[in-house]
């Protein structure tokens, strides 16, 4: 049985239909990247399944649960995290606090700030920069960091609720290539290490296709095709809709599709 099931989902935005009948699958364990170019009804999927947006009709089930109509919250609670496309850190926080505020928030204390939160969940905050290759910078002020660390902090907030989904919206977007690689590498080992699913957007071709088990290509709204890297690397539409005529996947190294 797949975790994550998504089936005939469709958004319409008055008359216009960004996302028009689509379906697919997510394992535990598997990391699926949700590509298409420009408009291709991407983002409104991603936050259809995160909760940010309603479909306007389909079905989304994490474990058998419908989570349509719930509260981007509520999904959280069921084992949903996000990481986001721009990193959302707090700068003037160190790295263990920013940790130890995503925990206070998953056990519903962030309004509960009698006791200071530098002494509060430090030991599971440690656990999990130990698990994103932060703890020796964890008393360091997040406006100190190199981009690529922010973005490792950041997962790391993702992953305070032990998600059994992981959500991320171009993770390595403003990255430079052995950063992606870097942050990317460890996602990978974090989905083995956990049984985790991730569904994550990208447009950096080369991660897509270095780290993605299987990977689902948008266009226009509709679903065009899926599969494993050589299913969509030799696949005739999407060629056409990336590309046009005459170029493939193998001729353009590390392609950039625009936001």
């Amino acid at each position: 049985m797949s975790l994550l099931e998504v089936r005939h989902i469709n958004k319409a935005f008055g008359g216009v239909k960004a996302v028009n009948d689509v379906s697919f699958d997510l394992a535990a364990g598997e990391l699926l990247a949700l590509i298409g170019p420009n408009g291709a009804g991407k983002s409104t999927t991603f936050n259809m399944v995160g909760g940010q947006l309603p479909p306007t009709s389909g079905s989304i089930k994490l474990d058998g649960r419908e989570l349509t109509g719930m509260r981007p919250r509520d999904i959280a609670k069921l084992g949903v995290g996000r990481t986001f496309q721009i990193a959302a850190t707090f700068a003037s926080l160190t790295v263990a606090e920013n940790i130890q505020m995503a925990l206070l928030a998953h056990h519903g204390k962030v309004y509960s700030l009698w006791t200071p939160a530098s002494s509060q969940y430090r030991k599971e905050a440690l656990a999990l920069l130990e698990q994103v290759g932060m703890r020796e910078q964890a008393e360091r002020p997040c406006s100190e960091l190199a981009y690529g660390d922010v973005k490792r902090v950041e997962l790391a907030m993702g992953l305070a609720n032990d998600p059994k989904l992981l959500l991320m919206d171009e993770p390595t977007a403003g990255m430079a290539p052995q950063e992606r690689n870097a942050l990317m590498a460890l996602t990978k080992q974090l989905v083995v290490d956990r049984n985790m699913a991730v569904l994550f957007t990208e447009h950096s071709m080369d991660v897509v296709f270095a780290y993605a088990d299987r990977m689902i290509v948008l266009a226009r709204g509709e679903l065009i095709a899926e599969g494993t890297g050589p299913d969509i690397r030799n696949h005739p539409k999407v060629q056409e809709v990336y590309f046009g005529t005459g170029k493939t996947f193998e001729k353009t190294r590390a392609a950039e599709v625009p936001a």
